[in-house]
């Protein structure tokens, strides 16, 4: 099997204000940036700069990537608003960590949830995330994750 090209992401992608979308955006070559500390807290800073363009449900930083439930506010395009988070996060981490070149994969994956969707289950599994890939035993114990059911 082949994995898709980023630009094979972008096929049939909408921005919908007011939708609310569950994403998934991975580092290059999956590396794990996001066992430093400083550097997984960089990005939630970048997530929480993002709130005039979003509303964040709920997020999981894992070590090679980040999952993201949240809701697109305005007229801002949901791949402007991903372009600034891996933009911004880059030149910040990469400063950070003393390091040059790129800190994501191109392209993420997106799913806009269905207005019968169960937000807070969706809440549930992604910060479920760190518990199925064996890194805590329970979620109280995983320093890089929020929901606001919570």
């Amino acid at each position: 099997m082949t994995k898709p090209h980023a630009r094979d992401l972008r096929k049939g992608r909408v921005s919908e204000p007011n939708r609310t979308y569950l994403i998934t955006t991975v580092t290059h070559h999956r590396t794990p940036w996001f066992h430093d500390l400083q550097a997984a807290r960089a990005l939630i800073r970048v997530l929480h700069a993002e709130s005039r363009h979003t509303q964040t449900l709920a997020f999981v930083v894992m070590p090679d990537h980040l999952h993201w439930l949240m809701n697109l506010a305005g007229s801002v395009s949901l791949a402007a608003v991903m372009q600034s988070v891996k933009s911004v996060s880059s030149h910040r981490i990469n400063s950070l960590l003393a390091r040059r070149g790129s800190l994501w994969q191109a392209g993420f994956h997106d799913h806009a949830l269905r207005r019968e969707e169960d937000l807070a289950a969706t809440a549930r599994y992604v910060v479920g995330n760190p518990i199925r890939a064996g890194l805590v035993q329970s979620i109280g114990d995983y320093p890089h994750w929020d929901a606001m059911w919570l």
